[in-house]
């Protein structure tokens, strides 16, 4: 196979547009003799004659005018790769792959996503739905760039292997049936329901957050129901079947969604119990200009969905 030299096809192009070896010495700050020992080589490893005497000057044969055609489109893919390495380079190209748990993925993540199709379209972000403790699983394997999680369920500050980003402390409200005695209690606590059959997951990170919250308000609840998914648990509610935690943000997904009617969402306003969500990189990733775009879009969201938590009400 041919050895097709770039640094010397741009000075046979060179001499193509300036017309003599001095010129295009003069062009490339180079010496004539300098360019004619690298045409020569150039000829030599495609196995072709590439300039022929015109009387006192050189043209170029046929032969040079068929490997410039096939030049300039070399060319010009370089100059896409260029273009692409710098854009990536500085942030505006690239795949960033992005690990979050269920409610954050249309809360955050995806407002993040539209913002950067709309600042940064050459940026893609794709997104894999993960439980939070799994998501640092797959940030620790390569899987992902970037983990959405809960911080109990996170690894430490201290830990050498992750970059932490705290993101969000996301209310959790309590969801009643509609027609319940303390739906339209003033200033309800947490402890008023102690009483109640409440619905939660019977394991993982939704388990423990619940417990703890009303372990904190001084009860253990008595689980009558066990759902991990927030429609179902929804639906239970608004069946009278139970009490429930609701998260803040996952009123950015399914239960704004029609047919979730006959619950009453009350904001704890006296003890409101929070979960804190947190974002991290494999450490030394986090400056990579992609990865901080898509930082920069998810603490924008988090910003966001803060605003709209302070200013809703009961």
């Amino acid at each position: 196979m041919a050895d097709w030299d770039i640094k010397k096809l741009r000075i046979l192009r060179t001499l193509e547009e300036v017309g003599t070896v001095t010129a295009t010495a003069e062009a490339l700050h180079m010496t004539p003799s300098a360019v004619s020992q690298q045409l020569t080589g150039l000829a030599k490893s495609l196995g072709v004659t590439l300039l022929e005497a015109h009387g006192r000057r050189v043209r170029l044969t046929g032969a040079a005018h068929l490997v410039l055609r096939h030049a300039e489109a070399v060319f010009a893919q370089l100059e896409r790769a260029d273009a692409d390495l710098l854009g990536y380079l500085q942030g505006e190209a690239g795949t960033v792959r992005v690990g979050a748990f269920s409610t954050a993925i249309p809360a955050l993540v995806v407002p993040a996503v539209q913002e950067l199709r709309r600042t940064h379209p050459g940026l893609a972000v794709t997104v894999r739905e993960a439980e939070a403790e799994a998501a640092y699983e797959l940030l620790a394997e390569g899987s992902v760039d970037l983990a959405l999680s809960l911080a109990a369920h996170a690894p430490t500050p201290r830990d050498p292997k992750f970059s932490r980003v705290s993101l969000l402390a996301d209310p959790l409200d309590v969801a009643l049936p509609a027609g319940h005695p303390l739906a339209a209690e003033p200033g309800l606590r947490l402890a008023d329901l102690a009483g109640e059959p409440w619905i939660f997951g019977s394991s993982g990170p939704w388990s423990q957050i619940t417990t703890t919250a009303c372990e904190n308000a001084g009860f253990v609840p008595e689980q009558a129901h066990s759902a991990a998914d927030w429609s179902a648990i929804w639906a239970m509610v608004a069946a009278g079947m139970g009490v429930a935690l609701v998260p803040r943000m996952a009123m950015a997904g399914a239960l704004r969604a029609p047919g979730h009617g006959g619950v009453a969402l009350r904001v704890l306003h006296a003890d409101q119990p929070r979960r804190h969500v947190v974002a991290a990189a494999r450490r030394g990733s986090e400056g990579a200009p992609g990865l901080a775009r898509v930082l920069a879009a998810l603490r924008q969201a988090a910003a966001a969905q803060a605003a709209v938590g302070r200013t809703g009400g009961e």
